[in-house]
């Protein structure tokens, strides 16, 4: 049992020091949604236009947490097959969501398989915010592209440890079958049973957590999605299918491994527990008790 001593020295540490808890480290965001598709083609334009925004505002730190390489441009992984039918250029999506081409902050730099291991030897130098990786099914994300974002996953997992960011949308295979029997979203393989489902939009909610974010229901209906995660993976839901189930995943990562992830404890939390901790060494030390 924890000692009187041991109780006033975690008060301490909970309101002062926080020299115990693990720092931010990088961004999460993934989704069963194609807004690289939505935003650019039909139904509900805006609401995917919002989804992108949000996702790449979320690896940038903007709803909380810290990005050392904020001043970078983001990482846009996709092919650049012609699209089959039912498929865009997710491209169109982003451009039509505010960004460009570029070397700024919030631009992109596109590479498809050809340039994308060169490009993720850059991840420890810092020239990348995040990776945003593009659908397969309305964007042309190909097996190309996600065999190697997998068999680079302990990189991509460096990197996220290092404070960036990785923001990916629907992997499902369906559509014109672009990435095969290639894992889905392997390159963070404690992600557990992303199954592939279309569905169209109806009766999907945002949960508070991404209600925080900026969402709303309209955002997340009106078009159609390809893929559900069947656990949180200890990251947060974003938003929520009719049937309940998660469409989005999102968190601010405490440390990554292949085997999960240690979430960053909100800072209310220690702050409630020293406040309770400091208050019950008060009510220990108060006159007339004994020591």
């Amino acid at each position: 049992m924890l000692s009187f001593k041991g109780l006033r020295a975690a008060a301490v540490l909970a309101v002062l020091g926080w020299s115990t808890v693990p720092a931010e480290a990088g961004f999460i965001f993934l989704t069963g949604h194609d807004p690289d598709y939505h935003a650019h083609q039909g139904g509900n334009s805006p609401g995917a236009q919002n989804l992108i925004q949000t996702g790449v505002e979320f690896i940038y730190g903007l709803h909380g947490g810290t990005n050392p390489y904020s001043t970078r441009p983001f990482l846009f992984v996709e092919s650049s097959i012609s699209p089959p039918g039912g498929h865009i250029d997710g491209v169109q999506g982003l451009n039509d969501s505010g960004y460009s081409a570029g070397l700024a902050a919030m631009q992109y730099v596109r590479v498809d398989a050809s340039g994308l291991n060169a490009a993720l030897d850059l991840l420890p130098t810092g020239a990348w915010a995040g990776i945003v990786v593009a659908s397969d099914f309305g964007g042309i994300l190909t097996s190309s592209e996600l065999s190697i974002l997998d068999a680079r996953s302990g990189d991509i997992i460096n990197f996220l440890n290092a404070g960036g960011g990785i923001f990916a949308m629907a992997e499902s295979n369906l559509g014109a079958n672009l990435t095969g029997s290639t894992p889905k979203f392997g390159f963070l393989p404690f992600i557990v049973a992303s199954t592939s489902l279309d569905q169209n939009e109806a009766g999907f909610t945002v949960t508070p957590f991404g209600a925080s974010l900026g969402l709303s229901d309209s955002d997340i209906n009106g078009n159609a999605s390809h893929n559900f995660f069947a656990s949180s993976a200890n990251l947060n839901a974003v938003d929520l299918d009719a049937s309940g189930r998660i469409m989005t995943l999102a968190g601010i990562t405490g440390n990554v491994t292949s085997g999960g992830v240690n979430a960053v404890p909100e800072p209310s939390t220690f702050t409630l527990l020293g406040i309770g901790l400091a208050g019950l060494f008060a009510w220990r030390r108060r006159p007339g008790r004994s020591r």
